[in-house]
């Protein structure tokens, strides 16, 4: 199973102990590989080429779904895949030091207005949800911010926390860093308050008009045979809904966001859609 993130971050985690549970459901190890970098598409050429045997499967991240509207690439997320389930979403939120003077968004977007060139905010890579959110946030209010793209979210976290940034945005692994107070959480971006920490506004309360969860699963080859799938399915649905499964996402603030093959085709479906006319409607498609 490919992980298009790096080893230790949130999604890394839940993934590999959902590849356990599976594994004992299938009665075989599921091996987890990990393939971080370009905004989490680098499963993607590696389910284009792997045989539609029910041995090579990988999560699909909401920016495989982005990134074919961004640039040119060889693959397509719904041509060359098989969706097998779709898993959960995540809590994704605007952080900065603990130190800081910045309270809000708004005193970031102050900031930037007032200081042109020199707001510095990280995201987890070019072309992620954090980075499109940012983009059209800014875009709003006609104003730039220096973009840092990190690969994984410890690196960023840590960054972030010693200084070396004024501002992050990220998902669920900043969680730890927030437990510590080595930094503060100014908004998240889904459609209401989180469980964990209540007293964080939304993006869409405050007014922006966003909501992103970016929704994952797993996916397989283009081609897989109807017995694999269900095969698949079976066992990681089961181990979707294992206690310490539920356990570990609920860690990050995630809950199980389950969806059968059929029905998370069509939300992929769907999703790519609107993907594409965001790209659009942002001025971002460089496929031309």
């Amino acid at each position: 199973m490919v992980v298009p993130w790096p080893a230790a971050g949130a999604t890394d985690l839940t993934l590999r102990l959902l590849a356990d549970l599976a594994g004992k459901h299938l009665g075989q190890r599921v091996v987890v590989e990990n393939r971080p970098g370009a905004g989490g598409t680098l499963a993607m050429p590696i389910l284009q080429q792997a045989q539609p045997n029910g041995y090579m499967l990988a999560q699909l991240p909401f920016p495989a779904l982005r990134v074919p509207h961004l640039q040119k690439v060889a693959w397509d997320p719904i041509r060359d895949t098989t969706p097998i389930i779709q898993i959960s979403g995540v809590t994704f939120g605007v952080l900065v030091p603990t130190a800081s003077a910045f309270r809000s968004m708004e005193d970031l977007l102050q900031f930037a207005a007032a200081r042109p060139g020199e707001l510095t905010i990280s995201t987890n890579g070019l072309g992620t949800t954090p980075h499109i959110v940012l983009g059209e946030l800014f875009a709003k209010r006609k104003l730039s911010y220096i973009h840092v793209p990190y690969k994984g979210t410890a690196e960023q976290m840590v960054a972030l926390a010693s200084g070396q940034l004024m501002a992050g945005v990220n998902s669920n692994g900043f969680a730890p860093y927030l437990d510590s107070g080595r930094l503060r959480l100014l908004v998240t971006f889904g459609e209401a308050r989180t469980k964990r920490w209540p007293e964080v506004p939304t993006l869409k309360e405050l007014g922006y008009g966003i909501v992103a969860m970016s929704p994952y699963g797993l996916v397989g080859p283009a081609g897989l045979e109807p017995q694999t799938l269900e095969l698949l399915h079976s066992a990681f649905r089961a181990a979707l809904f294992d206690p310490q499964h539920i356990a570990e996402l609920a860690k990050y603030d995630q809950e199980p966001s389950y969806l059968p093959p059929e029905a998370y085709a069509a939300a992929l479906r769907e999703a790519y859609a609107a993907e594409r006319r965001n790209v659009e409607r942002l001025g971002l498609n460089r496929t031309s």
